[in-house]
């Protein structure tokens, strides 16, 4: 039977402290959405009385850096194109290409992504979509009157917060534990 010694036993119990901080305290720091919500089926051409759908889903979604869109779709494509492309339907030089039926795209930077279909004419029918990402000093400015999501700013301060608090305990943890098996 194997014996352990006092700091062995206090070392492994400030390891399991520390993965307990990272397992607890950690927001979840990325979501993935998939392209118009519940509403759609998925990412087609949009009913003629209804060709602003997508953007409407999207003006109504927080995105943040890190954070995936999920385009679902048959016989059809997906591109990630620059402003004036979008503007024009311009799928001729796309920034991103995808024909696989389902496409994750991680917005990797704060700003607007502009996407539409690569099949022809599916776009002017309406099948194209803004989605404008957060930066985070726009995640932390005061929320407006009558800003309906003006919760998720609190919680995005305060798991900042929180977040930042865990790394430095962690820290502290991993630092005494190491210092515990030296001696």
């Amino acid at each position: 039977m194997a014996s352990f010694s006092m700091s062995s036993i206090t070392a492994l119990m400030l390891f399991l402290l520390t993965v307990f901080f990272y397992i607890g305290l950690f927001p979840v720091s990325s979501f993935e959405f998939q392209v118009g919500g519940t509403q759609t089926q998925g990412w087609v051409v949009p009913p003629a009385n209804d060709s602003k759908i997508y953007n409407d889903w999207a003006s109504e979604t927080r995105f943040r850096v890190g954070d995936t869109v999920r385009f679902k779709y048959e016989k059809d494509s997906v591109m990630e194109v620059n402003e004036t492309d979008y503007k024009r339907c311009n799928s001729s030089h796309p920034n991103f290409f995808s024909n696989t039926g389902n496409t994750v795209f991680r917005l990797d930077y704060p700003g607007p992504f502009y996407f539409i279909s690569g099949v022809s004419g599916h776009c002017k029918k309406g099948q194209r979509l803004i989605v404008k990402v957060m930066s985070a000093e726009s995640e932390q400015t005061a929320p407006s009157e009558g800003d309906k999501s003006s919760g998720s700013r609190v919680a995005v301060n305060f798991l900042t917060w929180s977040t930042s608090l865990c790394i430095i305990l962690s820290l502290l943890c991993f630092a005494l534990s190491y210092m515990v098996l030296s001696f």
